[in-house]
């Protein structure tokens, strides 16, 4: 059974700093995927960047579709950072929140694709 989490779900304050910093030093990727993400531009869903919730900071998080868009750069391909990945998505399936993963290549290479892929989502 899936836990229900409030929105910003136990997020300390540090968190929230620090997500504040992380909106500031956004990749190339991620101001890319924001262009088409932000002002509801896509299926006029509300997205929020750098979201926190628990002790993570979600990339992007779509609350009404409880999905988390996470932009991954090639420290991602390394065991270790998969590993931490992984328990991060077991974590927040547990709290109803479906993880979608695409790579800085993916989407400064054909952000349609992601667009279609992001908006094909269903819970």
């Amino acid at each position: 059974m899936t836990e229900q989490r409030p929105f910003h779900s136990n997020a300390s304050p540090n968190i929230f700093d620090f997500a504040n910093i992380l909106k500031k030093a956004m990749t190339t990727a991620e101001t890319a995927l924001w262009e088409e993400l932000r002002n509801r531009r896509l299926n006029s869903l509300k997205f929020r960047r750098q979201h926190p919730t628990g002790q993570f900071i979600l990339d992007f998080y779509c609350y009404d579709m409880k999905l988390a868009i996470e932009v991954d750069g090639s420290i991602h391909n390394s065991a270790d950072v998969m590993e931490r990945d992984s328990g991060r998505t077991y974590m927040l399936a547990e709290w109803d929140i479906t993880v979608m993963r695409f790579t800085n290549e993916e989407i400064l290479k054909n952000i349609k694709l992601v667009r279609e892929t992001i908006k094909s989502f269903k819970k």
